[in-house]
């Protein structure tokens, strides 16, 4: 079928077509007077829309208002089972997979535990089908997967960059390898990146066009969006903070290679139990890295966090419910490494604000979280807000499903073809 030119029936079709459906994502279940209004579309040209949507599998009826004054009206919302996608969020413990349906509302979750010398494709196509079959569903009926790492594939080469910790994932011809086995498109995308993502359309940067987002769980890292668009850099490696050197530490000499830097040396997830117990901060017995879990996502899910960060969140979480005394001082002190690093970041990019994320960070609350904002408008010459994070459970996963709806959306709404 010919490209529609604009001003034609067929475009403007299109336009009042996707503009519904993103009311009823927005919204839920609307009625055709309601919609018309929202459009401002003639009732006859919303019965239309609504029949034509109907009949492309795009909307369901759904009941009817009956708690309103007057005759009842027929309700529609989107088709959830108009279009399925998947996400994987993958770190050197395990990968966890999700599926969504095409509302956003995730109908099944596997996780497959890292293990050493296991094949990557494997450990993502094992995660996937273990999704795809608590959803109920088949693997051919998912129309895009995105899949979350630690670094970023080098555009240039297609291989992983950043990510040593991440056995198994650095092979060149792995991108190859994935596409072969995964019938459907499938997209790769940091997942800090990630994370933003679904803080810019879930959470706390809805709204803003210019924030950093500093994500501490396994490692340092943070997430640029300028302009409303994530900045990835030339090769994926732009929020590689991690790497930062920064006054405090000893300069990293070849830090790819050592897989570390500075700003990770200095207030990454490793220093907390140091820092805490040079402060008089003792960890309750049972939190620290022998426990091999802690407070980890919403009851249901998946996938505790690892050792280290369990023992680093026990820690925090317990110096921000009292606040005092030793536990203060523990608090400001890891405010001021944290602090060191993001006033780089801040002196850059001088963005609108800064969203705290990753378990470690949200660990310390509100205290750290005012702590931390004093100690940078020290450090830096302009005075972000710094918010938290508002995607508690598994913000990474959350991201990946959210990028790998909106191009799904902007597939099956696209009624013009």
């Amino acid at each position: 079928m010919p490209a529609a030119t604009p001003g034609t029936p067929s475009l403007l079709r299109a336009m009042n077509d996707r503009a519904a459906l993103e009311l009823l994502l927005a919204h839920g279940p609307l009625s055709r007077t309601r919609i018309g209004s929202l459009t401002g579309l003639s009732k006859p040209t919303a019965s239309q829309l609504l029949a034509r949507l109907e009949a492309a599998g795009l909307v369901v009826a759904t009941g009817t208002d009956d708690g309103r004054p007057g005759p009842s009206a027929q309700l529609y919302a989107v088709n959830p089972r108009a279009a399925y996608v998947g996400g994987l969020d993958v770190t050197p413990g395990r990968v966890l997979a999700a599926v969504a349906d095409l509302t956003g509302t995730v109908i099944g979750t596997h996780e497959v535990p890292y293990a050493e010398g296991a094949e990557a494709v494997d450990q993502v196509t094992d995660a996937l089908a273990g999704a795809v079959k608590a959803a109920g569903l088949h693997r051919s009926d998912l129309h895009r997967v995105v899949i979350a790492t630690p670094g970023a594939f080098d555009p240039q080469t297609g291989r992983l960059r950043y990510a040593g910790h991440l056995p198994g994932w650095h092979s060149p011809t792995l991108l190859d390898e994935l596409a072969a086995a995964l019938p459907m498109p499938v997209e790769y995308e940091n997942d800090v990146n990630l994370a933003a993502v679904a803080e810019q359309r879930l959470g706390a940067a809805r709204g803003h066009e210019d924030f950093v987002l500093l994500w501490n769980e396994e490692g340092l890292g943070a997430a640029l969006v300028l302009g409303g668009r994530l900045h990835r850099g030339w090769t994926g490696g732009a929020g590689e903070v991690g790497f930062l050197p920064v006054p405090g530490h000893p300069l990293v000499r070849q830090p790819a290679r050592a897989n570390t830097g500075g700003y990770q040396e200095l207030a990454g997830v490793q220093v907390v139990p140091r820092l805490a117990a040079e402060l008089g901060v003792e960890a309750e017995p049972g939190s620290g890295p022998e426990a091999g879990s802690g407070p980890g996502p919403e009851a249901g899910s998946v996938g505790p966090y690892s050792p280290e960060v369990s023992a680093a969140v026990a820690l925090l979480t317990r110096a921000a419910a009292t606040p005092e005394g030793p536990h203060l001082r523990f608090l400001q002190s890891y405010a001021t490494l944290l602090a060191t690093g993001l006033a780089s970041l801040v002196a850059v990019l001088d963005p609108e604000i800064v969203v705290l994320s990753g378990a470690v960070i949200a660990a310390g609350g509100d205290p750290l979280r005012e702590l931390l904002e004093a100690e940078l408008a020290e450090l830096a010459p302009s005075r972000p807000r710094l918010v938290s994070g508002e995607v508690p459970e598994r913000p990474v996963l959350r991201g990946a499903l959210e990028t790998a709806l909106a191009a799904t959306r902007d597939e099956v709404f696209d009624t013009s073809r």
